[in-house]
């Protein structure tokens, strides 16, 4: 009884595992390799298949999705002799799986192989500053090399990227001093440019204000002219109208030697020679007659009239005396005269003294 029980048992967990093995789960984007009887049979495709169990043989899953390989640095020698090492990284997908399995043991080691042979001989071709400046050109000459090499893996090259180049640690050095010389050299270009557009314009600024200064230095001479022609032509009209003689001449020429003599520098001075003409003309200025000026041509005029009126009342007062001393000698007695004789204008002194004649009189009569 324990014997049937346990083939039973034995029996049912057989079928469970047979069931088991016949039934294969694929995910998405993942293919998987069967063989039947050590021959390939099928590929399963995603989702559940069915296989026979100890007859088939299930491979392992291979992504179909696009994988991106990451290669070591790889020493590659440049057309101008220069090792330099080449950092790739390979993006590829997985086409068909049947071909990735059993037309390449390893396609990844295979594609690796492949990159880098392919890209001794591209950059064999070029020098370093080319290697350096040309990664485009590069990448596009690698990719068709690995993708027309990997069709018949069932594999497909989609890009390939170079990512590090890295020269010898002496090139490297050179090649940081010619950029700082190429800096220095752009430095020192765009500063001798600056300076001599500066110059440019301070030398524009400079001739301009030249001119402005210039263009005012002349306006204001010809006003400082137009203002002493004017002076000299008033002075003129005014010497001409009040008509000076010498005399007045020479004593404005002494009026103007102190001023000569009156500078701080002036240690020794000499008199000149017409100083003695000048004072000669103006000691007769003094004891000769004044000339008549306008005022003092009118002054006669003045005296001329004065003259006629103080006759006028001269006259007057002696006919006044004369018909007094002839009414005393009809009427018999003294007649006083109480208006006193009319003074003359202008002159205080003439009229005074005619009052105190007539009280003279007055008291001998």
């Amino acid at each position: 009884m324990d014997a049937l029980l346990i083939a039973g048992l034995l029996i049912v967990l057989l079928a469970v595992f047979t069931v088991i093995r016949s039934v294969r789960i694929v995910p998405q984007a993942r293919a998987r390799n069967v063989e039947r009887l050590g021959r390939y049979h099928s590929t399963l495709k995603p989702g559940l298949n069915f296989v026979i169990p100890y007859i088939d043989r299930v491979y392992p899953m291979i992504d179909l999705r696009e994988q991106v390989v990451s290669f070591k640095p790889q020493p590659v020698i440049t057309e101008d002799n220069l090792v330099v090492e080449i950092d790739t990284v390979l993006y590829f997908q997985v086409t068909d799986p049947r071909a990735a399995a059993y037309e390449i043991a390893n396609y990844i080691q295979a594609v690796e192989q492949l990159t880098v042979t392919t890209l001794r001989n591209v950059v064999g071709s070029l020098d370093l500053e080319m290697t350096l400046t040309s990664r485009d050109t590069i990448n596009s000459q690698l990719r068709g090399v690995l993708d027309e090499a990997t069709g018949k893996w069932g594999i497909r090259v989609n890009r390939v990227e170079i990512k590090a180049i890295d020269p010898p640690k002496t090139i490297k050095e050179a090649m940081e001093k010619q950029m700082r010389a190429e800096r220095d050299k752009r430095a020192a270009i765009l500063n001798a440019e600056g300076q001599r557009q500066s110059q440019i314009l301070t030398a524009e600024g400079d001739k301009q204000s030249a001119i402005l200064r210039a263009e005012g230095d002349r306006s204001a001479a010809i006003l400082k002219a137009e203002g002493q022609s004017q002076a000299i032509d008033e002075v003129f009209q005014a010497v001409h109208r009040n008509d000076p003689d010498p005399k007045l001449l020479a004593y404005q020429y002494l009026q103007v030697l102190p001023e000569l003599a009156r500078g701080p520098n002036n240690t020794f001075w000499v008199i000149p020679s017409e100083v003695t003409s000048a004072i000669q003309g103006v000691s007769k200025a003094f004891t000769e007659a004044l000339p008549q000026s306008a005022a003092t041509r009118e002054a006669p005029r003045v005296n001329e009239a004065a003259a006629e009126e103080r006759k006028l009342a001269e006259k007057a007062a002696a006919e006044a005396v004369a018909e007094a001393a002839e009414a005393d000698s009809i009427g018999g007695g003294p007649r006083q005269l109480n208006a006193p004789p009319t003074p003359l204008p202008g002159d205080g002194l003439l009229g005074t003294k005619t009052g105190a004649q007539e009280e003279h009189r007055r008291s001998g009569s």
